[in-house]
C-alpha cells in the first residue's frame, strides 16, 4: 500500500485528537486555569483540522500523486507536533516557556498549505 506510514500516522493522530479532546473536556475543566484549558483546546482543534487535511491529501494522492503533496504532509506533521504538542505540554505542565515553540509550529502549518498550493500550481494541467 502506497503511503502506508502516512495513513498509519494520520489514523493515530485522529485517535489522539479524540482522546485529547475527551481528556480536555472531562479531566481538565476546573483543574487548570481557563487560559490553559483554552490553549489545550486550541491544540486539539488545530490537530484535528490538520489530521483531516492529511487524510484528504492521502486520498487525493491515491488518484493524482503530485510531488508537493508529501512535502505538505510532512510540514503539517511537524507543525502538529510543534504547535499542538507544545500547547498540550504547556497546559499540562504549566511550563510557559514552551509557548516559544508554538509559533514555529504555526509557521510549519502555514508552510504546508503553501506547499500544497505550489503542488497544485506546478502540476501539469490535464
Amino acid at each position: 500500500m502506497q503511503d502506508r506510514d502516512w495513513w498509519l500516522g494520520a489514523a493515530l493522530s485522529g485517535a489522539l485528537v479524540v482522546m485529547a479532546g475527551a481528556f480536555g473536556a472531562h479531566a481538565l475543566e476546573g483543574q487548570l486555569d481557563p487560559r490553559m484549558v483554552a490553549a489545550f483546546e486550541t491544540g486539539v482543534r488545530y490537530q484535528a483540522w490538520h489530521t483531516l487535511a492529511l487524510l484528504t491529501v492521502l486520498a487525493w494522492r491515491a488518484t493524482v500523486p503530485l510531488a508537493g503533496q508529501r512535502l505538505a504532509m510532512g510540514l503539517w506533521a511537524a507543525g502538529i507536533l510543534l504547535f499542538s504538542g507544545s500547547l498540550y505540554v504547556m497546559a499540562l505542565t504549566g511550563v510557559s516557556g514552551l509557548g516559544l515553540i508554538t509559533p514555529f509550529g504555526g509557521v510549519l502549518l502555514i508552510a504546508g498549505w503553501l506547499a500544497l498550493a505550489g503542488a497544485v500550481l506546478w502540476a501539469p494541467r490535464a
